[in-house]
């Protein structure tokens, strides 16, 4: 099949786009050049699964095959210049007429073959369909043919979800039914691929005691099944490990039977979540699936109350450094209302379309989602269309680009799973996006960094962010320490390397020689860990003390004239506190480190005539820096401030979190951005050119969602440190249609935007 036809009536692309060159045809979004038409071709020679940006999806119901319009959705394909399809194929419904007689056909399939006719649709129009499947459940009747497939409780109960039985993922259904289904899928109409909605079985709070579950898990391990969760319990902890192990089988399984059946590109894809936390849960190794996979299909299909949309660019640059900056992740982007979810109902443009643009942002390519083949909300159908036209036009510049930024925030699936255990969300996001925040506000690129990679990607960064990184193994703290010692920076948190790779305390910090401060310290400290918002009153006072020459009352107690500070405490030179409300991890310090700032216990806050500080100075750190010859700089936080920043979003955790960001790297930051709003900043180079990517969050990253309207910014200024292989003549801003000329003075670069409303992209070349 020839997929470089059918977007524009059966020309082909080169065609259409000299064509459209030649006589200054641009969508209303960007000239389409010749050149593109250049790189195309060339992307013509690699398999779909790299050339593919561009993706819809109908999910299709029951009901679907008495009404659905396959010539409208056709032109809606061509409208959003969709390359690829998710069309429903089979599983837990089928929607072909199956020889299989268990699987369940949809109810008003009737004698229809829908999933043939629309794929056989798609390939006369030159699109490439993935088969979608959702696997792991099934009816009542297929359960009493063959009960013994289907997961069990410990008391031999099956699982189940709503009316369906739960398949267990180590028996026979998994191995050989699911086999047999996509060999009659790919026999029936065969499509370039498949994807699997829900294939990973039962999550980590569910043990499976089918036979099968027992019988694999004894031969691999020597040890029957965990009675129960207790992350206590090495079997139960080995347990986890082998979950994984059995999904990563899975995996493997599922792509060599596409591939004997449908040929070495057609590969099976299921479904990665985007949060490293929830598919943990799930018992998917996201680290271990990106190398073994093409192209991600991503189903994350809107922001949290928590994150925000920066949180998308943020999935797609951590999942990017898994599986390589080369391939693809299409992410399923709900064209209807989420949060609270109204699946008939339209989502407000201004939603969907900033969930999508800050995914472009982290290189991640569209996928509109529509859940049934009918709508009688008819809006939804107004927000793709201008999106994805604008990402075909500007294509060459949103894929296939090296990230540039100087500071890493590490992670790993451990952490939350070991570590984080049931509170994962308090103990490792919060933190982890905390840091993520603070890099946001300060217009600072960043990479996430999975811990295992921090010797093979590490090379080119200044900085390391470990956000409360508890459970590392010797392998990993060697890596920093290692890091540390070529001159990079090290900031942490909490209770960093205080645990093994299993989350079992050791004795004291792996890393205490770079915080400069052992696991222990001040007993009084201790009273205050677990502390939750709004349960403590509690401050962190900054060293040393404002002086007299700071207008404002005197007590007496001040000295003269204010001491110079640390860099770290920049811009708060006009008060002796800021305010904390957190935990804080007790600590020894050593000798020869700095500590600006200390903690500031608890004292009543009502009635008004009982709030006073009982205890306004100690000697309980807060902060610790460290900067010994030979090494990096190392900041410490025994204070979780990185949390409180994700919780509690004060302007002042965000600005000493940004100095010590700073401070640690040596200001070697390749990007200042200046002016007012919220800006997620994302920088990246292709050869011969640098590319900045920036997505305005002003409206949507301050208030809860649905976002209403969007409000501009700008004039932002802009100065970028160049590259030594990029001779930079021009700057093009795709949003805007500008083209400007452009200098560059000692390898740096000034250029100003003068508005933006939803994004702006930037190439310098």
């Amino acid at each position: 099949m020839n997929g470089t036809r059918s977007l524009f009536n059966g020309a082909t692309r080169r065609e259409f786009l000299t064509q459209a060159a030649g006589v200054g045809m641009t969508f209303g979004l960007g000239t389409l050049t010749a050149q593109c038409a250049e790189q195309q071709d060339d992307a013509a020679e690699l398999p779909w699964y790299r050339r593919a940006y561009r993706w819809g999806q109908t999910n299709i119901n029951e009901r679907d095959p008495t009404r659905y319009d396959i010539g409208w959705w056709r032109r809606y394909w061509k409208q959003t210049q969709v390359q690829g399809l998710v069309i429903n194929a089979g599983g837990i419904v089928a929607y072909y007429p199956s020889k299989m007689p268990l699987q369940y056909r949809a109810q008003y399939l009737g004698d229809r073959d829908l999933y043939g006719e629309l794929v056989r649709a798609a390939h006369e129009d030159g699109l490439f369909v993935l088969a979608r499947m959702d696997s792991n459940r099934a009816t009542g009747e297929f359960y009493e043919a063959h009960p013994d497939w289907f997961a069990v409780q410990a008391d031999g109960q099956p699982y189940r979800a709503g009316d369906r039985y739960v398949a267990c993922i180590d028996g026979p259904y998994y191995e050989q039914y699911l086999p047999q289904v996509l060999r009659e899928i790919v026999a029936w109409e065969k499509p370039e691929g498949f994807t699997d909605n829900s294939w990973s079985g039962l999550d980590r709070d569910q043990i499976c005691y089918c036979q099968y579950s027992r019988e694999k898990f004894r031969l691999a391990t020597g040890h029957e099944l965990p009675a129960r969760k207790d992350w206590d319990d090495p079997v139960y902890r080995q347990w986890i490990k082998w979950s994984y192990a059995r999904r990563i089988e899975i995996w493997e399984l599922n792509n060599r039977v596409t591939k004997e059946s449908g040929g070495p590109d057609c590969i099976w894809l299921g479904m990665i979540g985007g949060d490293f936390v929830s598919q943990g849960r799930r018992l998917r190794d996201v680290a271990q699936l990106g190398r073994r996979t093409e192209m991600i299909m991503l189903d994350d299909q809107g922001r949290s109350s928590s994150i925000g949309f920066q949180g998308n660019a943020e999935m797609g640059k951590r999942l990017h450094g898994l599986l390589g900056w080369d391939k693809l992740i299409p992410e399923s982007m709900a064209m209807y209302q989420r949060g609270p979810t109204f699946r008939k109902a339209a989502a407000t443009p201004q939603e969907a379309r900033m969930w999508m643009l800050s995914g472009f942002a982290g290189s991640i390519q569209p996928w509109w989602h529509h859940v049934g083949a009918y709508q009688w909300d008819r809006r939804q159908f107004r927000v793709a269309a201008p999106i994805c036209q604008w990402h075909a036009a500007n294509e060459q510049y949103l894929f296939n680009r090296q990230p540039v930024a100087s500071v890493g925030v590490v992670y790993s699936q451990d952490n939350a799973d070991f570590y984080g255990r049931d509170d994962a969300g308090d103990r490792v996001a919060e933190p982890y996006y905390g840091m993520i925040q603070a890099l946001i506000r300060a217009r600072i690129p960043y990479l996430p960094l999975h811990a295992d990679q921090i010797d093979e990607k590490s090379a080119d960064l200044a900085l390391l962010i470990l956000p409360n990184l508890a459970a590392m193994s010797d392998t990993q703290v060697q890596a920093v320490r290692r890091f540390a010692e070529r001159g990079g920076g090290v900031l942490a948190s909490g209770e960093t390397s205080l645990y093994d790779q299993w989350g079992q305390r050791r004795d004291d910090f792996a890393l205490a020689d770079l915080w400069g401060a052992h696991a222990g310290g001040n007993p009084s400290a201790a009273s205050i860990r677990g502390g939750r918002l709004g349960g403590n009153h509690t401050y962190l006072r900054l060293l040393p003390d404002v002086g007299k020459d700071i207008d404002g009352p005197l007590s007496g107690d001040e000295p003269d004239a204010s001491l110079p500070r640390h860099p770290v405490l920049a811009g708060f030179q006009h008060t002796d506190i800021l305010p904390f409300g957190g935990r804080l991890e007790p600590v020894r310090v050593v000798q020869g480190t700095t500590v600006p700032a200390t903690f500031i216990p608890n004292f009543p806050i009502y009635p008004p005539e009982t709030s006073w500080m009982r205890q306004p100075r100690t000697d309980i750190a807060a902060l610790v820096l460290t900067e010994r010859e030979g090494r990096g700089r190392c900041a410490y936080l025994p204070a979780d401030l990185d949390r409180r920043f994700a919780r509690n979003n004060l302007p002042d955790h965000g600005a000493l979190l940004a100095n010590l960001i700073r401070w640690t790297a040596r200001d070697s930051v390749p990007l200042d951005v200046d002016g007012t709003g919220l800006v997620d900043c994302h920088l990246y180079t292709q050869p011969g050119r640098l590319i900045l990517h920036l997505v305005n969050l002003t409206s949507s990253g301050a208030w809860r969602s649905p976002v209403h309207e969007l409000i501009p910014i700008g004039p932002l200024t802009v100065r970028l440190n160049v590259p030594g292989d990029v001779s930079p003549r021009q700057l093009k801003l795709l949003v805007a249609e500008r083209t400007l000329p452009i200098s560059v003075d000692d390898h740096w670069t000034k250029f100003e935007i003068a508005s933006i409303l939803d994004h702006e992209v930037a190439c310098i070349e």
